[in-house]
């Protein structure tokens, strides 16, 4: 099977006019469809139950997006039976005709790209050009899993034995429980989903409670593009519920999760107990949260890092795991760093995600109060700069917040915030930066800003990051080029995205004839 070399999927330029008018366009069609109540879906078969929830905009909490009927114990066993049961025929499948519906798959996704950005819009709190970004990155994980499968499926290469004819193949694990994040609702769903499935796994898929309408159009796109009924089941519900009884499932083989590090850990705990007729150890795909830091050394062009610390800090509302929330600076420059991102922030503007501000809201009731706690935490550990509290509006809207002088050990500096709120670290030197940049639990993302040649090459060395950048900013990984995964309690360094992705969701099996 030939097929064009990959190549990412370009953002959307919404300066055009043309562009633009699609998007509100298409918002202003899925309004249309707000408020309406979808199934559960297992085997292809939709199913009722007697409790639903509901996904809030985020951007106005008056509005209902999308009810969904809620999970619960009994379906978890017969959505596991029914991805058992698929999994007999679909680990047969042709690695071709697997990756076939991925590229059907992301065929679907561009012509659907306005409408699943304006789903996202709505359900997720996303500006347009971060929507956008998330369904790109979905379609460059579909044509890029589809081209690994394929490579994965070719001859492997092993020593010669003689007098023996040997084979290396990579055959599916069995049956996974997919567990994505709210805050790349599409992209990671996505990612993870066919991986699993295009390798020849078959899934049950628990969407995230904050953006389910992410899952329902990723299964409506597989569908369309023909995957079989059974290899993708959808079972929305809670963790507590849905969630703990997919991951100790004994049917379970892999878990497949990307959130926070303590879900992660419990994740992580709970398929680690083997339980009564399960005869492997389950497989934990972990990608969890970060304290990335951005180190500003005095070397360096400080408008274009306080730039890049903004934009890394602030894009959607700091609601990355990437996302910067350490700026480490030397002594030299700060006080002009810090008045260049004062600066910069007083620039954005918070509000409707609908009607495109830079900053929107954060995602939910229980974030927002999470992140307001932290910003009161903060007032007694630094020196507020800028923001400092909720912004106007009937969403979840907080002011991009900066504190200065912070302690490097002091709790704003050491636990994962996951929203607007930047903290700026002074450091004595660039060897004093680099000890403050390894000073985690986490190591995700990273940037170092500097313009000497030997400094780049110690960091290089030193951070202990999964993905580092330098002299630019610590957000926006693309699919192919920078995998994708972190150290320590930021997960298990899946590198999603990269070539060593697809071994997580297979095994090896060798097979030897004497000749």
């Amino acid at each position: 099977m030939k097929v064009k070399a990959f190549k990412n999927e370009p953002i959307t330029d919404f300066s055009k006019p043309a562009n633009l008018k699609a998007q509100q366009d298409a918002l202003k069609d899925v309004r249309k469809r707000i408020g309406k109540t979808y199934e559960i879906i297992i085997g292809g078969k939709k199913i009722k139950t007697e409790k639903t929830f509901s996904s809030i905009n985020p951007s106005n909490t008056s509005e209902v997006i999308a009810n969904f009927y809620k999970g619960n114990k009994e379906l978890v066993e017969k959505a596991m039976d029914t991805a058992s049961k698929k999994f007999e025929t679909w680990q047969y499948v042709p690695a071709e005709e697997r990756a076939n519906y991925l590229f059907k798959a992301s065929e679907i996704a561009k012509r659907r790209r306005f409408e699943i950005n304006a789903w996202m819009i709505l359900e997720g709190g996303k500006n347009y050009v971060e929507a956008d970004a998330d369904t790109a990155e979905a379609i460059d994980f579909l044509e890029f899993y589809a081209r690994e499968i394929l490579r994965y499926s070719e001859k492997q290469p092993l020593i010669p034995v003689k007098g023996e004819k040997n084979e290396l193949v990579y055959i599916p694990l069995g049956v996974g429980v997919v567990i994505p994040p709210w805050n790349f609702p599409f992209a990671i769903l996505t990612g993870m989903s066919s991986a699993a499935i295009v390798s020849g796994n078959c899934i049950v898929l628990k969407p995230s409670s904050d953006t389910p309408m992410m899952g329902k159009l990723f299964y409506e796109i597989m569908e369309e593009a023909g995957v079989p009924a059974g290899v993708i089941n959808f079972l929305p519900g809670s963790g507590s519920e849905v969630g703990d009884t997919l991951v100790g499932h004994p049917k379970t083989r892999f878990i497949s999760f990307t959130g926070s590090m303590e879900v992660g850990i419990h994740i992580n705990e709970l398929a680690a107990k083997v339980q009564p007729g399960q005869i492997w150890l389950k497989r934990v795909v972990a990608e969890m949260g970060g304290k990335d830091c951005i180190i500003v050394d005095s070397e360096t062009d400080v408008n274009n890092a306080a730039i890049g610390v903004v934009q890394s800090a602030f894009g959607y509302q700091g609601q990355k795991c990437s996302a910067c929330s350490r700026a480490i600076v030397d002594k030299a420059i700060y006080n002009e760093f810090v008045k260049k991102v004062k600066e910069e922030v007083e620039k954005i503007q918070v509000g409707l995600a609908e009607d495109n501000f830079r900053m929107g809201p954060v995602c939910n009731a229980k974030a927002e109060k999470s992140i307001l706690e932290y910003i009161e935490v903060g007032k007694k550990e630094g020196r507020l700069i800028i923001g400092g509290g909720k912004a106007e509006g009937n969403g979840y809207y907080i002011q991009p917040t900066v504190f200065a002088d912070v302690a490097p050990t002091a709790r704003l500096a050491q636990e994962e915030i996951f929203g607007p709120v930047l903290t700026i670290i002074k450091s004595k030197n660039f060897d004093d930066a680099l000890k403050i940049g390894n000073n985690t639990k986490f190591g995700l993302t990273g940037a170092v800003y500097t313009n000497n040649r030997e400094k780049l090459e110690k960091a290089k060395k030193t951070l202990l990051i999964g993905n580092l950048y330098l002299n630019r900013k610590c957000t926006g990984a693309l699919v192919g080029g920078h995998p994708f995964g972190g150290f320590n309690m930021s997960g298990t360094d899946s590198k999603a995205g990269g070539r060593d992705y697809l071994l997580l969701f297979t095994q090896a099996k060798l097979m030897s004839e004497k000749i």
